[in-house]
């Protein structure tokens, strides 16, 4: 069932954006691709998919059954290396958007990356938020952020990352449409399981949108995937945004001839990821159980 009164905004609705972006933790945008770009996206996507199913022989998946990461599945953690995901990073229907979001377009781009979902995969994904505090018993060079006076937390903060997710694929109630928690990103109360999960946080899913479309989201915000009954795979590529002030670990995913080809902000974005010119990246894929983000 779909969220009730999702509002799917345009591109120059760039005040409205932000303000739901803010109130709900996502917003989802349509026509952010043109038909040529989503055919060249979709292209993209098929190609790499064919190639991450060739080296999982029990089609396992690496976020539960019948369910993958893009970036979890590389060899350099991201798509980067990749023309398709390249055009995703500076577009002009969400550059000024992101910019809004973080009053800024001194942001940086985290990763390139996503998801897909296999056609008759029946189990829910457990809701999840995408960031955690980092816990000094457990260090990690990711979710980095952490009050040692114990006051404040990562969901007391503006929005550290956001993630822009592309709909090369229409999204329906029966092909695996992410469910979303609005206004979840800044609560502190325990994430529920499956089997404590509510029937309307179940059925609280980002649909019908149409391909073409982008969902922009506050990672920390509750979402997941639901059950894809279709006989197509549901495929949702992404570029994943830092904002201004915030920063962790970053891997070399882009080749300095690649780098070159972008757009100056592109460039910006991406100063980090690329590779010094005499470099080789070793862009292939396998296929591993990632840790459980709930």
């Amino acid at each position: 069932m779909p969220i009730d009164g999702l509002e799917i905004l345009s591109p120059s609705d760039i005040d409205k954006a932000v303000e739901l972006f803010y109130r709900d933790g996502f917003i989802v945008v349509a026509d952010v691709l043109t038909p040529q770009q989503v055919e060249f996206l979709k292209a993209g996507v098929l190609e790499v998919v064919a190639e991450i199913l060739a080296v999982d022989d029990g089609l396992g998946g690496n976020r539960g059954t019948g369910r993958y990461s893009f970036g979890g599945s590389s060899k350099t953690r991201s798509m980067l290396h990749r023309p398709e995901w390249q055009m995703l990073i500076d577009l002009e229907t969400v550059t000024p958007i992101v910019s809004a979001i973080f009053e800024s377009s001194d942001y940086m781009l985290r990763s390139a990356s996503g998801d897909f979902c296999l056609p008759g995969t029946t189990e829910y994904q457990p809701l999840h938020s995408d960031m955690r505090d980092q816990k000094p018993s457990n260090p990690s060079p990711f979710s980095a952020y952490h009050d040692p006076r114990g006051r404040l937390t990562s969901r007391d903060l503006p929005c550290p990352y956001l993630c822009v997710n592309f709909l090369p694929f229409d999204q329906t109630e029966a092909n695996g449409p992410t469910r979303q928690i609005p206004g979840t990103q800044h609560s502190r109360a325990r994430i529920p399981s499956l089997t404590d999960e509510p029937e309307w946080m179940r059925q609280s899913t980002v649909c019908p949108a149409p391909a073409g479309s982008a969902q922009i989201r506050d990672v920390r915000a509750w979402h997941a995937g639901t059950p894809n009954v279709s006989e197509e795979m549901r495929a949702i590529p992404n570029v994943e945004f830092y904002a201004p002030w915030f920063r962790e670990p970053i891997d070399t995913s882009i080749s300095f001839q690649d780098y070159q080809q972008l757009s100056p902000h592109a460039q910006r974005l991406t100063r980090f990821h690329v590779a010094d010119s005499s470099q080789e990246l070793d862009v292939g894929y396998e296929v591993a159980q990632l840790p459980s983000r709930n």
